[in-house]
Parts: structure tokens; C-alpha cells; sequence
């Protein structure tokens, strides 16, 4: 079977490109930002101010929401903006809410300021995408999407450690310095991008034209197979995943009688997995089509779901966690160059955007219910069903993109 790019840039390639090059710092710089400021609230909730277990809970609701309303019409203007200005207006607004932080009294004060902080993002990621399509070249698209997964669970993964180091040496507020001037890093390597796009025949000119150019949006997601395909495997392996993460700690303590520390390792070695995961997915996308390469994903996470709960000790969770990360990679990645080659130019803020939705609800949905499920049912058979109906969806994802081939 012949690749679908089989001449692809590897990632050293891509990142001689200047623009590349500095969109991708941009990102290292203000997540390692973000990762900072949410421990920082985490531990001042905590630990300062005792919060409940569902105040806790509301940190991340309140940053993860806005993603799944705002976004889809977000993306609507981000289609018909400047990019570049769109990118580097959102930096500057986030360097100043971050700030805010710093000055908050109560818990409710923290919550709002999360809550606009992401829906500035929700402006921010679509920009991102299209940024990332229109310096890059066809060829390059695979490695300049694995450089931002890689940076993402990269900072995922070392940000923990530089937060705590930071609230015990000078406490949280440091974390939210910080976080204002990540922003203000990011913005400043985002101004030396040179990159345009045509402009597009139709303004937004009122809320009834932008929910009527998103709408067509949702229509095209769903009236074209690889972006319905897309939508489909990121759903369901974020529901996945979320399942496996919001239940872990429980797991850890009940099924394998351990701690603290075994959770923090399970939960990092996912972000190691999927770093891993990118060289050995960009070798097999030489030859194999992107869309395989995500039912393969999806048939490895439920393999190392269903591998980790049957065998049922600490090496397997630990060898289970790993195969879920680099399972991961094969979803992550294809999926977001999928959409930029598939999504007409014009449409991309709104398609992604929209994706960037789906995922954050997989999400939520994941968080809220997973508890009452297991309850119900048992943690056990829970992921159980989880790694099972991951299989079903790849075989289906399978025997359809052999039909479309015959």
C-alpha cells in the first residue's frame, strides 16, 4: 500500500523553517505558562483556601468549558480574521488576566478569570491551526503537528515538578508572574512570523451571520468523510483516555494497593508514551495511509486498556499506561493533519475549533460520568468496556476504509 506522503519533511526539517520554528516556542513558552499557573490555583485551593472536593473540580471545569462553547463560534471569526493579529491579541489578553491572578480574594474570582482566560484560547487555537497550515509546507505537516504534541506532553510532563519547586521556594503567586510573561514571550516570537492568507469574500456582520457560517461548518464536518472520521476516533479516544485518567487514582489505591507515587508515574508515563509514540508513528506513516494510522491508535489504546486491567499488576499498569501514550500518537497527530489537508482554507477556524470542542466534551462527559459508571458496574468492567468498544470502533474504522479502497 502506497503512503499518502510518502516524501514528508522529517521533524529536524521542519524546524529549520523559521515561522515553524517560532510558532512551536511560542507554544513551548506559554503552555509551560499555563501548566505553571494551574498548579499554582490547584495548590493556593487547596491547601489556602480548603476547598471541597467540587470546588477543586470547578478549577477545571471552569478552564475546560469555554473550549466546548465558546470554540465552535470562536472559529467562526477566527476564518474571516488576521491570524497573525488574532494569535498575538490573545497572548496580550491572557498576559493580563494571568496577572489578575495574583490579585484574587475568593474562589469565585478564580474561576472567572479561567473562565476568560479560555475563551480567549478558544480565539488562539484555531489561529494556531491555520498559522501552522499556511507556514508549513504539504510535505511538512505531519512533523510540524508531532512538534506541537511533543511540546504539549513535554511540558505536560516537567511543568509539575517546576511548580512545586516554585510554590515552596516563593510561593504560587510566582507561578502567575510567570504565566503574564510566557504570554508575553510567546506574542513576541508570534510578531517576527511572516504569514497571510487571502482574505475572505464575507464578513461577520451580526450573531445571526456567525451562527449561520458556523452552522455550515457543522454541516461540512459531517457531510465529508475524513473530517467525520476524525471527529469520530478523537471522540472516542478522549472518552477513552478520560475514562482511564479521571479513575486512575482510584484504581491505583483499590486494585493495586498503592499511593501517591505510582499514580504520578502512571499518569506521566502517558505524556512519555505519546512522545515516544511520534517517531514510531511518522516511520509507519511512510507507507500506511493517515486514516489507518488512527484506527491503529484506536485498536492500541483499547489493547492496553483491556491488557492492563486483565493482567492486573503494577508492571502491566505501568507497560498499559505507556501503550496508551504512544497509541495516542497515532490519533493525535493524523487526526490534526487530516483536517488541515481535507478543510477548504476558509473553513479551518471553524473545523478546528469544532474539534477542539468535541475533545473538551469527550472530556467533561468522561469526568462526570465515569464515577456513577463504575459505581454501578465496577471500575474494572468499566475499563473493561472502554478498551472493548475502542476495539469495535477500529474494526468498523477498518473494514470501512477497505470498502472505500476496493
Amino acid at each position: 500500500m502506497s503512503g499518502e506522503n510518502p516524501a514528508q519533511l522529517t521533524i529536524m526539517e521542519v524546524l529549520r523553517i523559521p515561522s515553524v520554528r517560532n510558532v512551536w516556542i511560542a507554544q513551548c513558552i506559554s503552555l509551560f505558562g499555563d501548566f505553571l499557573a494551574i498548579f499554582a490555583v490547584y495548590n493556593i485551593v487547596s491547601f489556602r483556601m480548603h476547598g471541597t472536593p467540587w470546588q477543586v473540580s470547578g478549577i477545571m471545569i471552569a478552564f475546560m468549558l469555554p473550549l466546548a462553547i465558546v470554540g465552535p463560534l470562536a472559529g467562526v471569526f477566527v476564518d474571516h480574521w488576521d491570524m497573525k493579529r488574532t494569535m498575538i491579541a490573545s497572548d496580550l489578553i491572557r498576559a493580563v488576566l494571568a496577572l489578575g491572578l495574583v490579585f484574587t480574594q475568593n474562589i469565585y474570582q478564580i474561576y472567572a478569570i479561567f473562565f476568560l482566560m479560555s475563551s480567549v484560547s478558544s480565539f488562539f487555537v484555531p489561529a494556531q491551526s491555520i498559522m501552522l497550515r499556511t507556514v508549513t509546507p504539504a510535505t511538512g505537516l505531519l512533523s510540524a503537528n508531532a512538534l506541537m504534541q511533543s511540546a504539549m506532553q513535554g511540558v505536560r510532563i516537567l511543568s509539575p515538578a517546576a511548580a512545586a519547586a516554585l510554590v515552596s521556594a516563593v510561593g504560587p503567586e510566582s507561578c502567575f508572574y510567570l504565566d503574564s510573561i510566557s504570554f508575553l514571550g510567546s506574542a513576541a516570537f508570534l510578531i517576527s512570523i511572516s504569514a497571510s492568507r487571502e482574505a475572505t469574500q464575507h464578513t461577520v456582520s451580526s450573531l445571526r451571520s456567525a451562527i449561520s457560517a458556523m452552522t455550515v461548518g457543522v454541516r461540512y464536518i459531517f457531510s465529508h468523510t475524513s473530517t467525520s472520521f476524525v471527529m469520530v476516533a478523537v471522540t472516542c479516544g478522549m472518552f477513552a483516555m478520560g475514562c482511564y485518567s479521571a479513575l486512575l487514582a482510584i484504581y491505583v489505591r483499590d486494585d493495586l494497593a498503592s499511593g501517591p507515587a505510582l499514580f504520578g508515574t502512571l499518569g506521566s508515563l502517558i505524556g512519555v508514551g505519546v512522545i515516544a509514540g511520534i517517531p514510531i508513528m511518522s516511520k509507519f506513516a511512510k507507507q500506511i495511509p493517515r486514516k489507518s494510522l488512527v484506527v491503529m491508535g484506536l485498536a492500541g489504546i483499547g489493547i492496553s486498556i483491556l491488557f492492563l486491567t486483565a493482567v492486573h499488576t503494577i508492571w502491566a499498569s505501568i507497560a498499559g499506561s505507556l501503550g496508551i501514550g504512544i497509541s495516542a500518537a497515532f490519533i493525535f497527530v493524523p487526526t490534526q493533519v487530516l483536517l488541515q489537508e481535507a478543510t477548504p482554507r476558509e473553513m479551518l477556524g471553524r473545523v478546528s475549533s469544532s474539534m477542539m470542542a468535541v475533545m473538551t466534551l469527550s472530556q467533561t462527559v468522561s469526568l462526570v460520568f465515569a464515577g456513577s459508571i463504575a459505581t454501578a458496574i465496577g471500575l474494572r468492567n468499566l475499563f473493561y468496556l472502554s478498551g472493548l468498544l475502542l476495539l469495535v470502533i477500529a474494526a468498523m474504522g477498518a473494514k470501512a476504509l477497505r470498502k472505500s479502497q476496493a
